[in-house]
């Protein structure tokens, strides 16, 4: 009931963010002088507030046309190298580019769509062949193409590696680092040829016991049948993937923006004031930002309650039992494989401590294989997106990624 509940608002303010924008547009087409006149300039921001207040449900753009590579100026291609009912392997090619080190992004599988990812995969591209896990919006994915939960999940991860050749490196960003870290467990285990030469995980939950944040609190405050009963859906008929149980980004977003409700207030407070007075630079970026920020992609329910069973509540991972397709997940068969960490000083999501928890399980990665990185002064986001992102940590990783290449 929630989602046709959802779909009915949404379909309601559809009508009038359609208004607001022909409005809009019909403004965009009078004189100059006319626009800019104070009571004018108002009226036009507040049609344009009006058209972006919703959300999208379509992937956005990685944007992505070219990249300066050693100074030339290099076209990028996106590739589908592999594709699987709920998640693609995609490449960032650049045509001309030399031989580079072959990275595989494990995206984030947490209400929004791989392309948050943007500012992190525009800062590696110039040094490396980058590779991202696209996922899919579960909404759009038919039944008949199965479940997806979290063993789905560690299996595309090494799918993905697999496709890639021998060589790679992996970096996992948040939420996967426990699937990714899983993933490279057991294909150590395996002596898989594509076990990838490094492994970085950036603010990611492998022991989430450790200073637990306000989200962890919430993960474990309530039985996981209470997260079923209240925050999973049935996607509405009229989409391709009608009759799946869901977990819907609209869920998840209200839950990250209730997090830091402030914030964003004041951010659409802000960007308001630019659209009124004509600033349209300073408005921009805001733009943007909250375009990215409310495309929104449904989980499966299975990935949803899994995740959180096994990683948030019973800490599955850290204790030594979490198991994937039956065989028990065993960090010290990891031996070849360098390990980076990065947290964050001020991330209330992932705290310091839950990252580098990694280092102990890795028992089998000898100590000079090994390095943890704590960056001050940031956020969650902080981690791998902005400018100590690119200035501080990026040159970390990238000289993880040639020190093992």
């Amino acid at each position: 009931m929630q989602y046709r509940a959802y779909q009915a608002h949404a379909d309601l303010l559809a009508a009038a963010r359609l208004a607001a924008d022909v409005a809009g547009m019909s403004l965009a087409l009078t004189p100059p002088w006319f626009r800019q006149t104070p009571g004018v300039a108002q009226v036009r921001a507040g049609w344009e507030m009006l058209s972006r207040a919703g959300l999208t449900h379509r992937r956005p753009d990685y944007g992505f046309t070219t990249i300066r590579v050693d100074g030339e100026d290099r076209p990028v291609i996106e590739e589908v190298v592999l594709s699987a009912p709920f998640g693609d392997l995609v490449r960032f090619a650049k045509a001309g580019a030399p031989e580079q080190p072959r990275v595989l992004v494990v995206a984030p599988l947490s209400g929004h769509f791989a392309t948050l990812l943007r500012g992190t995969i525009e800062t590696l591209l110039p040094d490396n062949d980058v590779y991202i896990t696209d996922w899919k919006n579960a909404r759009d994915v038919p039944l008949s193409s199965g479940v997806f939960g979290f063993d789905d999940y560690v299996a595309y991860v090494i799918d993905f590696l697999a496709a890639m050749g021998p060589g790679g490196h992996l970096l996992a960003v948040c939420q996967p680092c426990a699937h990714a870290l899983a993933a490279v467990a057991l294909m150590a285990e395996d002596d898989h040829p594509a076990t990838p030469a490094s492994m970085t995980l950036m603010a990611g939950p492998v022991d989430t016991r450790i200073n637990p944040t306000r989200v962890n609190e919430l993960a474990a405050a309530r039985p996981l049948e209470w997260f079923e009963r209240e925050l999973i859906a049935i996607t509405p008929d009229r989409y391709a993937g009608a009759g799946r149980k869901v977990y819907p980004g609209f869920i998840q977003l209200s839950a990250f923006m209730l997090m830091n409700l402030h914030r964003h207030v004041s951010g659409h407070v802000d960007m308001y004031s630019h659209l009124a007075a004509s600033r349209e630079a300073e408005a921009e970026s805001a733009k943007v930002f909250y375009d990215e920020y409310f495309a929104v992609l449904d989980l499966t329910a299975e990935f949803y309650l899994e995740t959180v069973g096994r990683i948030f509540q019973q800490n599955q991972l850290a204790k030594g039992e979490l198991t994937v397709r039956n065989r028990l997940v065993n960090p010290a068969a990891i031996r070849k494989t360098a390990l980076f960490t990065v947290e964050g000083e001020r991330d209330d999501i992932c705290a310091v401590g839950q990252t580098v928890a990694a280092h102990d399980l890795c028992s089998g990665i000898y100590a000079n294989r090994k390095r943890h990185h704590m960056q001050p002064g940031v956020g969650h986001y902080g981690v791998f997106s902005g400018r100590k992102w690119q200035n501080q940590v990026y040159p970390l990783v990238r000289n993880m990624i040639l020190a093992t290449s």
